[in-house]
């Protein structure tokens, strides 16, 4: 098989068992990539799913016995090809079984792995262990330097920079003129505005919503009613988010979220949003049916109509 020699039978015996025997069916516990041998399961699991760089290559290299079967390799891992292309949304992958895993959580929503700390539920073993670290562990070392949000991963922190502090949106809708900075969101903005799908239902009333965050707040504002209430006024919230929020950009006056094209800060993303929208882009999206006007917001429409009715 090889020239390399060892002391020890059990050694030898070792050897075999990881570098030569391809009768092993091993299968990743994280993403379901099966491998023949166990040292390229090792390398995956270091390489792809700890996001190990300085993982040794050179002895893995020796163990493909074919060596169309290491180029491939090469091209996939080492060169970053990605060939695997999702049917519903066009996003590619580097391997069939990161497609296949893309395809059962995103458009199937399959998640049927549940953290035992809390009822959220995954679809991959890889996720419920970053949020187990991130959220209930409170491992979140990576820190941006402009708002001090803190990140469990180095490419949230830098998506949210991208997105929040440059206010990149670089996934455009093709039937609208909206733009994300997520294509998650784009996706999401497709199928409930453009398809009208409504997907989950509350299981209380007969409401139903085209977003499941927008479900929960429901629940929890209606069904589960808990009042959150404000010790330097008198406002009360059904969601702790939005009290946490009201605490930190009304009373606290932090505003975290400055346009990069003056020197306006705002508390709220939507209120900068807003701001990019009407003072620099000059967008007026509310037109009365009525007359030739239009308006940058809904209420000075509806104070528009009112007068105009009123006349």
């Amino acid at each position: 098989m090889c020239a390399k020699r060892f002391d020890t039978k059990h050694s030898l015996l070792l050897h075999i068992k990881i570098m030569h025997d391809s009768r092993e069916n091993l299968a990743c516990d994280k993403c379901g990539e099966k491998f023949r041998k166990k040292l390229h399961l090792l390398f995956h699991l270091k390489t792809v799913h700890e996001g190990r760089k300085d993982y040794p290559y050179d002895n893995y290299e020796k163990t493909f016995e074919q060596k169309s079967n290491l180029l491939l390799h090469k091209q996939t891992v080492r060169k970053g090809h990605k060939d695997f292309v999702c049917n519903k949304c066009e996003e590619k992958f580097e391997t069939k079984s990161d497609l296949l895993n893309h395809q059962n959580t995103v458009h199937e929503d399959c998640k049927d792995i549940v953290c035992n700390k809390c009822d959220k539920k995954f679809g991959q073993k890889s996720n419920l262990l970053m949020h187990q670290k991130t959220v209930h562990e409170g491992h979140k070392d990576y820190a941006c330097d402009i708002c001090e949000k803190k990140f469990g991963q180095k490419s949230g922190l830098a998506m949210h920079i991208k997105t929040v502090h440059e206010g990149r949106k670089d996934f455009a809708c093709d039937n609208c003129e909206k733009k994300f900075g997520y294509k998650s969101y784009l996706l999401l903005h497709q199928k409930t505005v453009h398809e009208g799908r409504k997907d989950y239902a509350c299981d209380k009333c007969e409401k139903v919503f085209g977003h499941k965050a927008h479900l929960t707040r429901h629940q929890k504002a209606v069904h589960n009613r808990k009042i959150f209430a404000c010790d330097n006024c008198e406002k009360e919230f059904a969601v702790k988010s939005d009290f946490l929020k009201h605490q930190k950009t009304v009373h606290k006056g932090e505003k975290v979220f400055a346009c990069n094209k003056c020197d306006r800060k705002f508390g709220h993303k939507s209120n900068l949003s807003d701001h990019k929208k009407i003072v620099h882009d000059g967008r007026k999206d509310y037109a009365c049916d009525k007359c030739d006007k239009k308006f940058a917001y809904k209420c000075f429409l509806l104070s528009h109509q009112k007068s105009f009715f009123r006349e």
